[in-house]
Order: structure tokens, then C-alpha cells, then sequence
């Protein structure tokens, strides 16, 4: 268990005048307007390294991508900012926090006081080594976004490296725009290590059906940029086409925490209330390696709700609203017609009880150990996910027998849960 500082009690009042989030993404955006649904009326400023105003991520690889510009990319419109008092700071990246003299310094010289810091620098794409050129892409900005979408047309040739739930979508838009698409994932399944094998496996048929090539098992040993196109060679095979979209996860951005003499250890080390071990700097979304008190462990997710409730509990907790975070994780993914959902965290399980078929994609798997659910995952039943999620809060034991009963409305568990 982490050493905490203790947060303010509830009704103690606040000495915070001024908030800064370094970030001006989904957990700053979050935590600017929790601040101000919450009362504090001082000063906020957003510093963002991206000239654009805050957006959101995971349209990018989905509705954005496949050329919806009204998807609701935008988090804090100008005149919302202007109606708040909050300032945006745009293309001006930090460089580190001085706590102790209460600032933030920018890449350019500036010092901008802040009597509280949320770290919100999320993370960048894991590149191939020496892998780039005009036809590799990165998806991770609206850039990436608009620079791959060009490129996508009917007839075209994709690569995507990395199964993940980025590679995933990207690939699942491009099908959408009519290109050919070929998956090459180093692990036996999409998402392996976090499904298992077996529904793992159903991922990969869904993409199939939908006429993807997935070379599955295989590891990238060369990807090279031609005058006409791109080749990848696997250890399996040799792939044409006539572009990359290169999706192996992110590295967290923890250069500004480093510098600053934060505890960096696979992103910025935080405990159950997103606080580092320096009083008033917090941190939040995909940057935060969060101190999970449900799970008892340090988890790091890279999703857009933890994002939210990341930011939200910090924003309360700079404000002497004490609020610890401990919710399960939840997130989802749109592939084609389906909608994929996964709520919990089980690194490791004991026993798979599955609801539903899974050859008709339409299923719930509920990951098991020592009796309790962990996590569970759902193909088109996010009604399922929602009951998983209360059970995973409240560390209930099921019936495996009743789980995988489709008669039996799952609704009740949490309903007997709720009894005296």
C-alpha cells in the first residue's frame, strides 16, 4: 500500500485559488468543468502542447476517422471557456512543476502560477524503430486522424500492425471505406492478454466475416517504404500494400512529472485519491498509474471513462471534496455492426463462465477467481456489463450456474445485493 498524503476533510475550506492541468485533453476538459460544477470559482488554465482546443480521442479511429466531422470531436467550446472563466493555453508544452514555489514553466520561459497541478499528458504511440515515412501512420492525434483519412479510399491496401482496440477500429473503419485490410498480430489472438484465448478467438471472427486477413501469431520483422507502396515482412510471410497504420499501444508522457521529481514507474505514480507524493499535484487519465484500492494493485488504463472519473475525483479532491477513486474500469469499442464492452480488471483467472453464444456473437464472459467476478466482457449486452460492474464494486459471489443462465435476469443479483 502507498504512502498517501492526507487529502482535506470534507468541509475543510480550501487555500486553492488557482488550478492548472498540464494537458489540455479529455482528463483536463473533465476536471475544468467539475471544478466548476463544484463551486470553485478561481482561477483554471488549461496548457496544451497541441494547438487545438480539447478533443476527444476515441472517435478518432472510428466515426472521425471514417470522415464524420459532426461527431462531437470538441470538449470545451470557446464560448463555454469565455462563460467560465477558463483560459486555454495552447502549443505552449510544459516543462516542469515547482510545488514549492507554486509554478509551472513552459517550453518557452513563461512561468504560470498554480496553487494546484492536475497532470494530464496522456501518452504517445509506441513506434517501430526507424519505421516512418508518408505512407506509416500513428493514430493518436487529430492530425494522425486527418493525414490517415486522406488516404483511405475503396480498392486501397492496409496494414495494420497491432490487434489491439486501436488496430482493431482502424481496421474496422477502413473495411467500412472499402479498403483491403490485413491484421498482423504477434499474439495467438486479438486482445490475448486481456480476453484469453478463447474469446479472444471471437474477436478474430468477427474481423474475418467481414473479409479482414489476420495474421495472427506472426511478429513484424521489417516494415519498408517503396516508391508506390509499403512492404512488411512477418515471420511468416512477406505483405504488400499501400499503407501502414502501426497501433502497439502508447507510452505514458511522464517527461514534465521527471523533471519535476515526481515517482515515475510506468507512468506518474498516484494513490486512490489521483495525488502524487506531492501535496496539491494530482494526476489523472492515461499518464496515472493509479494505487486501485478495489483490486488492491497499481493499474494504468488507457481508456476514455477512467480518463473521466480520474479526472473527476482529482478535481474534488483539490477542492477538499475527499473522494477516492475505486471504481472497476469500464470501456467499449464499435467494430462493424458490434459493440464490444469490458468492465473490471483480471490479469488472472480461475474460471471462464460464458453467457449467451458465442458463435452468434452475442455473448457475456465473466472472468472468475476465488468465487468473485473480476471482469467481464460482452459482444451487443452492455446491459450485462452494467450488472458486471456492480458486482465487481461490490465483490459479490455468484453462482457461476446462474451467471451462464440465460433465464435467469441478472438484474436480481444486484437487487439481493442491495438487501439488508
Amino acid at each position: 500500500m502507498p504512502q498517501h498524503t492526507r487529502p482535506r476533510l470534507r468541509g475543510e475550506l480550501p487555500m486553492t485559488r488557482t488550478i492548472v492541468t498540464v494537458g489540455a485533453g479529455q482528463a483536463a476538459a473533465v476536471a475544468a468543468r467539475a471544478l466548476r460544477r463544484r463551486g470553485f470559482d478561481g482561477r483554471i488554465e488549461l496548457l496544451g502542447a497541441e494547438p487545438e482546443a480539447p478533443y476527444q480521442r476515441p472517435p478518432l479511429s472510428k466515426e472521425y476517422l471514417a470522415g464524420d466531422d459532426d461527431c462531437g470531436l470538441h470538449l470545451l467550446s470557446e464560448h463555454w471557456c469565455a462563460a467560465n472563466d477558463v483560459r486555454l493555453r495552447l502549443g505552449q508544452p510544459a516543462v516542469r512543476i515547482r510545488p514549492e514555489r507554486g509554478l509551472v514553466e513552459l517550453a518557452d520561459g513563461t512561468e504560470v502560477a498554480a496553487d494546484a497541478v492536475l497532470l494530464a499528458t496522456g501518452g504517445s504511440p509506441r513506434r517501430l524503430p526507424n519505421v516512418a515515412g508518408e505512407r506509416i501512420h500513428y493514430l493518436r492525434t487529430r492530425r494522425d486522424a486527418d493525414r490517415l483519412r486522406a488516404q483511405l479510399r475503396p480498392g486501397v491496401q492496409v496494414i495494420v500492425i497491432g490487434a489491439g482496440f486501436i488496430g482493431a477500429e482502424v481496421a474496422a473503419t477502413s473495411r467500412g471505406k472499402g479498403a483491403d485490410v490485413t491484421v498482423v498480430e504477434a499474439l495467438g489472438v486479438p486482445l490475448q492478454r486481456v480476453l484469453g484465448r478463447e474469446i479472444g478467438a471471437t474477436c478474430a471472427a468477427i474481423h474475418r466475416r467481414q473479409g479482414v486477413t489476420l495474421r495472427l501469431g506472426e511478429s513484424v520483422e521489417s516494415v519498408v517504404e517503396t516508391p508506390t507502396g509499403v512492404v512488411v515482412t512477418t515471420s511468416g510471410c512477406r505483405i504488400e500494400g499501400d499503407l501502414v497504420v502501426v497501433g502497439i499501444g502508447i507510452t505514458p508522457n511522464t517527461s514534465v512529472a521527471e523533471r519535476s521529481g515526481l515517482a515515475v514507474d510506468n507512468g506518474i505514480l498516484v494513490d486512490e485519491y489521483c495525488q502524487t507524493g506531492v501535496p496539491n499535484v494530482y494526476a489523472a487519465g492515461d499518464v496515472a498509474n493509479h494505487w486501485h484500492p478495489l483490486f488492491g494493485e497499481r493499474i494504468r488504463v488507457e481508456h476514455f471513462d477512467n480518463a473521466s472519473r480520474q479526472a473527476t475525483a482529482a478535481a474534488n479532491n483539490m477542492i477538499g471534496r475527499t473522494t477516492v477513486y475505486a471504481e472497476p474500469h469500464w470501456f467499449w469499442s464499435d467494430q462493424y455492426d458490434h459493440n464490444l464492452q469490458y468492465t473490471g480488471h483480471a490479469p488472472v483467472w480461475d474460471e471462464l463462465v460464458v453467457r449467451g453464444s458465442v458463435e452468434e456473437c452475442d455473448f457475456s464472459a465473466f472472468y472468475l477467481r476465488d468465487g468473485l467476478v473480476r471482469a467481464a466482457f460482452a459482444v451487443d449486452r452492455g446491459a450485462d456489463v452494467l450488472v458486471a460492474k456492480e458486482l465487481i464494486a461490490g465483490q459479490v459471489s455468484v453462482d457461476p450456474r446462474i451467471l451462464a443462465d440465460e433465464d435467469v435476469d441478472l438484474t436480481e443479483l444486484t437487487a439481493l445485493e442491495e438487501q439488508p
